[in-house]
């Protein structure tokens, strides 16, 4: 049946409350694909009539950064206004943070922004904790009977389609379910012009939706988070983690400054291959890992290139791909993706081909419609030909008899069928994207061919290897899955999305997924990258631990940790090998209370002792290495970018040290106040002022704030230079 267009968002509420009633539980996309307008439209109609109760089951709500202190908040205002145009926020959100929801309205997720909700008890209620795998069924256990989705629309040969673009991931999964089931339900998609035409499984029949709002003037700017900076430990494990991407593999990267450090490192592996050696060897990263690098990694630049199968495409895949690294196409049939892998096929290939298809009976020696069309799909026949009545017609009319077996047949086939290059080929298959409008710029700039090679694809398919393992297995080659995570313990489990009193910062989503998948597959690894130290209320934490009270990832899927001063290879080691691979990799000044706790445990000899050259994890000394080519100009804080402006960037360190400041606690911010009040003001600093709005303090408060920043600027040397 065909969709119904509609103009207003009011008016697919009246139709959908006419239709499913008012007990609604709305699902919609993880992140961006949100349709904003028609969200508000449900939410307002709900919050003003408490008849209807509504439910809105989702994950990754997103909302323009505001600021919790005043500084922050004058700071941000200005950068928002830019970076995020147009976007309008949620209002359920809004009301959510600050505890305003109606009692008819509950917003049910399984993945938060990291650490947005972890004092929001309404919040932590209700969670769903839940395998991104699960989350289709686990939405129709609830009862959802309306989904909405933003879209986008295309004309493919002479036929309007639309486009699940950001958010492949759950949908084309759910609606069958939906439509299955005996309740009634409601599809409705709203359309978005400014997001990008993807393929894959993104590609969908107008019927997909019983209902598409079309209204020009609610198309807004996709929400867009700014870069953030990269810090020196983060290099580090971008580092280590790096050479253990195996050229011709699949890379899987998570969102965040950790998977931003990991993208830069194989860049610079691939661009200036010189400088990375230099790099890792003055940083003993490969003497120190040299038996694991060298078993399932490599340094050099990639040849044959990576295939990307990654929940979330982040922007860095549009790094690898300008830096020819994202090149290894992969193709979705068994037998032909299997000579491949052999070596026995490439993308260019020559006659030969067709006795390779003959003899594994990829195709039979006369050849059917299937065949037929097998060839022409991949690029093994041109595309102008047509196949009748068991005969294979050119374009000018002409006609082959489709025989293999007979040479004279044969020949006329290759010199007048056959083409040079296989065709339908994929680089990425990504579940939902996100990431800054440069991204989704260069995405819809790309030709379709190339956007082509980006295949959105079910989360089912990505996750997981269950219902197409055959094949998956054949793209997985070499698979890394490089996620990062909060702590580790000595016993080798992980914790990714909560603390041990329950309350969550994130969630699982994939990462378990990920884990299992990587253990399943014989050379596949998972990567999990973390910080070796963290800052709490002024104090430093290892974040390597004896042990802990919630875990994401149990002991016994252990894989492979890194960190700025590492790599640990946990898989399938003892209890001992496991500990003392973790405190190789522990910063030093926690090495001696870790140790003690392990020997007390009786899990480590008493007269155990850390290598002397692992007793030095200190971060001087890697910090010293990187500023050396920082002076080159490798290893920006923004190695990609940023929305920030140069001001911007100083404000956010001055801001970032005043936290420091105020995260050691009353005493020491009382110092820093009055260390402030003898700080002097340099030209310098006119231009962060006014772009804070404190050049004229107006009261005693905002004269206060001026002087912590002052202080802050010439404690860091901040200042804008007058170059003429």
């Amino acid at each position: 049946m065909a969709s119904r267009y509609l103009q207003q968002v009011e008016d697919a509420v009246d139709l959908l409350i006419e239709k499913i009633g008012k007990n609604l539980v709305v699902g919609a996309p993880l992140g961006a694909g949100k349709p904003n307008h028609l969200l508000n439209a449900i939410y307002l109609r709900a919050q003003k009539d408490s008849s209807i109760k509504l439910t809105i089951a989702t994950a990754l709500t997103l909302e323009k950064p505001k600021g919790v202190s005043e500084l922050e908040k004058r700071f941000l205002a200005p950068m928002v206004e830019r970076v995020f145009a147009d976007y309008p926020d949620l209002i359920y959100e809004i009301d959510r943070r600050d505890g305003r929801l109606p009692e008819n309205i509950e917003i049910v997720e399984f993945y938060f922004p990291p650490g947005k909700y972890l004092n929001n008890s309404r919040a932590q209620q209700n969670y769903v904790s839940s395998n991104y795998t699960h989350v289709a069924r686990d939405m129709m256990d609830r009862g959802v009977n309306v989904l909405v989705q933003m879209v986008s629309r295309a004309d493919i040969d002479g036929k309007n389609m639309l486009s699940l673009s950001c958010n492949a991931d759950v949908s084309n999964d759910l609606v069958p379910m939906m439509r299955s089931h005996q309740r009634s339900v409601m599809i409705i998609g709203q359309l978005n012009q400014n997001l990008p035409f993807m393929y894959g499984d993104a590609l969908v029949n107008e019927d997909f939706f019983d209902v598409i709002v079309d209204n020009p003037a609610e198309y807004y700017q996709i929400f867009g988070p700014p870069k953030m900076s990269v810090s020196d430990a983060d290099f580090l494990i971008g580092l280590h983690a790096s050479a253990l991407v195996r050229d011709d593999g699949e890379l899987q990267v998570g969102i965040g400054s950790l998977g931003d450090a990991l993208i830069y490192a194989l860049c610079l592996r691939q661009d200036n291959n010189d400088i990375y050696q230099q790099v890792l060897e003055q940083l003993s990263i490969e003497k120190k890992n040299q038996e694991i690098i060298n078993h399932i990694g490599g340094t050099n630049k990639f040849e044959k290139g990576l295939f990307g199968a990654t929940e979330m495409i982040v922007d860095g895949f549009m790094h690898l791909y300008k830096s020819k690294i994202l090149k290894k196409q992969v193709y979705d049939h068994v037998g032909l993706q299997r000579l491949i892998n052999e070596g026995l096929v490439t993308c260019s290939f020559d006659k030969k081909i067709l006795d390779l298809l003959v003899e594994r009976r990829i195709i039979s020696s006369r050849l059917s419609l299937d065949d037929f069309n097998f060839l022409t799909k991949f690029g093994i026949f041109k595309s102008n030909l047509t196949f009748k009545e068991g005969l294979i017609y050119l374009q000018n009319g002409d006609f082959l008899v489709p025989d293999l077996a007979e040479m004279h047949e044969k020949n006329e086939i290759i010199s007048k069928c056959l083409g040079h290059s296989l065709k339908n080929g994929e680089i990425v298959h990504g579940g939902f994207f996100l990431g800054p409008q440069s991204f989704y710029h260069w995405l819809k700039e790309l030709s379709e061919d190339q956007r082509r090679l980006f295949a959105m694809k079910s989360v089912l398919k990505i996750n997981q290897l269950y219902g197409h393992e055959e094949i998956d297995r054949l793209h997985r080659k070499n698979a890394r899955f490089i996620n990062s995570c909060m702590m580790t313990t000595l016993s080798g489990a992980h914790v990714s999305d909560g603390l041990e009193d329950g309350r969550v910062i994130s969630g699982v989503g994939g990462q378990y997924n990920f884990v299992a998948m990587a253990q399943e597959l014989p050379d596949g690894h998972s990567i999990l990258t973390m910080r070796s130290t963290r800052m709490s209320k002024g104090k430093l934490l290892s974040n390597i631990v004896f042990n802990y009270g919630h875990v994401t990832i149990p002991r016994h899927m252990r894989d492979i940790v890194v960190t700025e001063y590492g790599i640990a290879n946990l898989r399938g080691k003892t209890d001992q090998e496991i500990i003392k691979a973790l405190l190789n990799i522990a910063d030093s000044r926690f090495q001696p209370s870790l140790l003690a706790q392990a020997k007390a445990a009786g899990k480590l000899a008493k007269d155990y002792t850390v290598p002397k050259d692992r007793q030095r994890n200190d971060p001087m000394l890697y910090q010293t290495i990187l500023k050396r080519y920082k002076q080159q100009g490798f290893f920006s804080v923004f190695p990609f970018g940023t929305d920030f402006t140069e001001t911007e960037k100083m404000l956010g360190k001055a801001l970032k040290g005043l936290k420091a400041d105020s995260d050691k606690g009353r005493l020491h911010m009382l110092g820093s106040i009055f260390l402030s009040l003898f700080s002097g003001e340099k030209a310098g600093h006119l231009p962060l002022l006014e772009r804070m709005g404190l050049t004229g303090a107006s009261n005693l408060r905002l004269w206060l704030f001026r002087k912590l920043l002052v202080n802050k600027f010439n404690q860091l040397g901040l200042g804008i230079v007058d170059k003429n």
